[in-house]
């Protein structure tokens, strides 16, 4: 069993996140099984699902993926919602991210993992935003070394519909006992938290899982 988990037997109903933070992976990692609920319904207030936070020498900055509501579907859903090619908004996800976190000692090693969504076609390779941050939590899982079981909802059928109680629960533990880790903008702007979990990857590189497990086993 990976050393992460500490729920072997749970499962957890997670939303859909572009890049998530480090409370809604730790939520994932802590146990067995975890469901993604990519079949929940458009509601553009839900930010999250194409929009991400990291740090840059001006403090948080967000990257927001531009997403298009499929016409003639009275209630769509984020599996339907099309990302858009407006604006280049790759380019700009790269760029800021080579400005935020080049000089660490880690980004050169981890880049390269996340260049198919960081590169011109990347809304014909994933041309709903289900698609993209399924992608891309497949790859931070990876790099992570998180081993829950992880399956997606399709049509709306969410596992659990009462609003992700169990999820909601862990991320706000988690949240409150977050510990402050070194991040590349500390000097001038002290520790940031809620950021994106790529600021843990760039920050720690290989320590990141550790860090992780310190954040899941807070649930035990």
């Amino acid at each position: 069993m990976s050393h992460l988990i500490v729920f072997p037997e749970k499962t957890v109903v997670l939303p859909l996140r572009y890049y998530g933070n480090i409370a809604w992976y730790a939520t994932m990692a802590a146990f067995g099984k975890a469901v993604i609920d990519a079949g929940a319904p458009y509601d553009k207030r839900q930010k999250a699902v194409h929009r991400c936070d990291i740090a840059d020498t001006h403090g948080p900055v967000q990257l927001t993926v531009p997403v298009t509501r499929p016409h003639g579907i009275p209630h769509a859903r984020w599996n339907q919602t099309g990302t858009s090619a407006h604006g280049a908004w790759w380019h700009v996800h790269r760029v800021t991210l080579e400005s935020a976190y080049g000089r660490t000692p880690f980004f050169e090693f981890y880049i390269d993992r996340f260049l198919p969504f960081l590169t011109k076609g990347v809304t014909e390779r994933y041309p709903t935003i289900a698609d993209l941050d399924l992608a891309i939590d497949a790859e931070i899982r990876s790099a992570l070394g998180i081993e829950t079981e992880v399956t997606c909802t399709s049509g709306g059928e969410q596992a659990d519909n009462s609003g992700y109680p169990l999820f909601a629960a862990a991320c706000s533990r988690i949240g409150s006992s977050l510990t402050p880790y070194w991040q590349v903008r500390s000097a001038s702007h002290g520790f940031i938290p809620g950021l994106s979990v790529l600021d843990l990857i760039f920050s720690l590189g290989p320590e990141a899982p550790l860090y992780l497990r310190s954040m899941t086993h807070s649930l035990m």
